[in-house]
């Protein structure tokens, strides 16, 4: 219990849940670049950081007293989910659907890279966190 107390107030629950969308992101693009020449398929995409950026502009207070009360105020950071969408476009690119494989090349490559980001961040925490609990701080 106070080792979740702990890891509540890190960066890591944030963080953790980046690698997870990062991940279901991958086989997102995997999904779409392997769906290419298939006839009416419909690009998917991973919508969270958009959900995530609304969360952190609310600034309606508020606050649950009661787990089952009805939220009140701005959603939780760790309450938002990842969504899979279809790509609304109508672009025809391959012929057969709306899949761009240079885009999702590029989408993959950059979200490999934030993946990769988002990895050495978490070693970082756990580092610091690991040093705090040893009662010294390596630089």
């Amino acid at each position: 219990m106070i080792k979740n107390f702990i890891l509540k107030q890190t960066k890591v629950p944030l963080l953790s849940k980046g690698l997870d969308v990062y991940a279901l992101r991958q086989k997102v693009i995997a999904s779409n670049i392997a769906n290419v020449n298939t006839p009416g398929y419909r690009r998917k995409e991973v919508v969270f950081e958009e959900k995530l950026q609304t969360v952190l502009q609310r600034t309606l207070p508020g606050r649950r007293t009661h787990p089952r009360h009805m939220p009140i105020g701005p959603q939780r950071m760790g309450e938002v989910q990842p969504e899979i969408q279809d790509d609304p476009s109508n672009e025809f690119h391959s012929g057969a659907n709306n899949v761009d494989i240079d885009r999702e090349i590029v989408e993959q490559v950059k979200n490999e890279i934030r993946f990769l980001y988002g990895v050495r961040l978490l070693q970082g925490n756990f580092r610091a966190l690991r040093a705090s609990i040893k009662g010294r701080f390596d630089q």
